[in-house]
């Protein structure tokens, strides 16, 4: 489909609203899984590295 100029782009033939809401929601949902798996990372990471130093300190005594 061909627009005849970047505002019919946008309004998308009329069904603008449902189209970019769409997108918008995409987007927020792949924002919050980013989000919630860098999260996670972070706990993962966290709590390796105390089970690590835990394991040095055992060998240690």
């Amino acid at each position: 489909m061909q627009f005849e100029s970047f505002s019919e782009f946008l309004a998308m033939g009329g069904h603008a609203q449902y189209v970019w809401m769409a997108y918008g929601s995409m987007a927020a949902f792949l924002l919050a899984y980013v989000m919630v798996l860098v999260r996670k990372r972070r706990t993962v990471v966290g709590e390796l590295k105390w089970r690590a130093a835990a394991d040095a300190h055992e060998v240690e005594q």
